[in-house]
């Protein structure tokens, strides 16, 4: 069980360097989180733990979300590489669950997380993965606007059900997706709100399977 109040502590002595040993309080967690005062109070009394803006707040200040959670620094990460995942995360783009969206590039972030912290989030994954933001709300309830999700990118057959990352020239679109009996494929949504799109096959590369997701609050 991950305990809230002991990342709150260490997220405080990071603060805490950055503001010059002035006190810190939990609201300054929060506002460094980007978590509503109130939300955040209620999160810790429940220990609920707000993976995604930990995972952001990590990937932007180049902290080890393992030292955050398991006392593992980067020594010991470099010597028992074994026990962790790699993921790319690509926090400045974000693939669309109902529009056009932007393409990946290089501009990532290396997080080395603990295989124990990343079963919880990502149950079929792989030791390499890549993450990105949803935009959209096209895929709702399964992915909500705004969560970050980890892709395989070894796995892209389209014949397996599940929800893929796909490069088509309208953008990057997390969809489940399904080859037609007339070759033509299809990008489906889960909301029912929002239509099928059907483009030939000449027109999408798959990214990657969704193995796992971080839902916003």
């Amino acid at each position: 069980m991950y305990d809230l109040k002991k990342v709150i502590k260490k997220i405080k002595e990071i603060i805490a360097l950055e503001k010059k040993g002035k006190k810190i309080f939990d609201k300054d967690v929060a506002n460094a989180l980007a978590i509503p005062q109130t939300t955040f109070a209620t999160m810790k009394k429940r220990n609920s733990i707000p993976f995604k803006e930990i995972l952001e707040y990590c990937a932007n200040k180049k902290i080890s979300i393992n030292w955050l959670f398991f006392d593992q620094d980067i020594e010991m990460l470099a010597e028992e590489t074994d026990k962790f995942f790699q993921v790319h995360y690509f926090s400045d783009i974000r693939a669309s669950a109902g529009g056009g969206a932007f393409n990946f590039d290089e501009n990532y972030k290396v997080l080395s997380i603990d295989k124990t912290l990343m079963k919880s989030i990502a149950p079929s994954s792989n030791r390499v993965l890549e993450a990105i933001n949803v935009d959209g709300e096209s895929m709702e309830p399964t992915l909500q606007d705004s969560s970050i999700v980890f892709i395989d990118r070894e796995q892209t057959n389209i014949n397996k059900d599940g929800i893929f990352v796909a490069s088509t020239t309208a953008g990057l679109f997390i969809k489940r997706i399904r080859q037609r009996a007339d070759g033509m494929i299809e990008l489906i949504s889960d909301n029912k709100a929002y239509s099928s799109e059907i483009i030939t096959p000449s027109e999408v590369e798959i990214v990657g399977r969704v193995v796992g997701n971080i839902e916003s609050l």
